[in-house]
């Protein structure tokens, strides 16, 4: 069984396996990156993960869960502020270390990320900020979420033996190309990385040529935005 990858701009995927589309962090409404509009992301969708609560990750969840009734995971308090503020329903809550089985051989696993997080006016808490294990028949991916470099991801790899890594770049908000070259490097052992979260907003980096230039002789992918890639079998 095949699981395709979609970058979708900034940090927003969508993950296709043939039971399964599960997006991540689905920032399409106000992302310039953006292949197409949430619409067209949303179409087929069961399953919606979140890493925080910032507006350019929770992005149009509402509008997908809305158009399609799909169930959205994530950390606890952030899944309570979906439910009182947005009205949905049935969302999977969970926190560091916690797994959420989605049906099939998919399973989502929430890991450390070092970031801020907050929603609304940013003064609502939601919860830590977090990394994503999606474990699907296809492949192990790791969405490292927004987050700064931290020795631990040495240690989220040795548990989970993920296969590709999506990896921030855009220095800033997080960590930048040379310190994701060096997770990449140093913390991670896996068959791909991806970066991602660049080119969004003029303070982040504009493009991928660091990290490609810091990451050389690794196994990186430069996805364009709305290309697909099948993780390799």
């Amino acid at each position: 069984m095949t699981t395709s990858l979609q970058w979708l701009g900034h940090s927003g995927f969508k993950i296709t396996t043939a039971t399964h589309s599960i997006l991540i962090d689905p920032f399409l409404s106000g992302n310039a990156l953006a292949p197409f509009g949430w619409e067209q992301a949303a179409e087929g969708c069961t399953h919606i993960v979140l890493t925080h609560g910032h507006a350019d990750h929770v992005g149009d969840t509402a509008a997908i869960v809305g158009r399609t009734g799909a169930t959205v995971v994530g950390m606890v308090e952030l899944m309570q502020w979906l439910e009182a503020e947005y009205g949905i329903v049935g969302t999977e809550m969970a926190n560091l270390g916690g797994s959420v089985d989605l049906g099939h051989n998919h399973r989502v696993k929430l890991v450390p990320a070092w970031h801020s997080t907050g929603a609304g006016d940013l003064a609502r808490y939601t919860g830590t900020a977090c990394g994503i294990i999606l474990e699907t028949p296809g492949g192990t991916i790791y969405h490292a979420g927004d987050t700064c470099l931290f020795s631990d991801m040495a240690l989220i790899d040795a548990l989970n033996k993920p296969d590709v890594a999506l990896l921030p770049i855009g220095g800033r908000f997080t960590m930048d190309a040379e310190a994701a070259a060096y997770a990449a490097r140093h913390f991670l052992n896996c068959a791909s990385y991806i970066p991602m979260h660049y080119g969004t907003f003029p303070l982040l980096a504009p493009t991928a040529s660091g990290f490609e230039a810091a990451a050389e002789g690794l196994p990186v992918v430069v996805l364009n935005p709305g290309q697909a890639w099948e993780i390799p079998a």
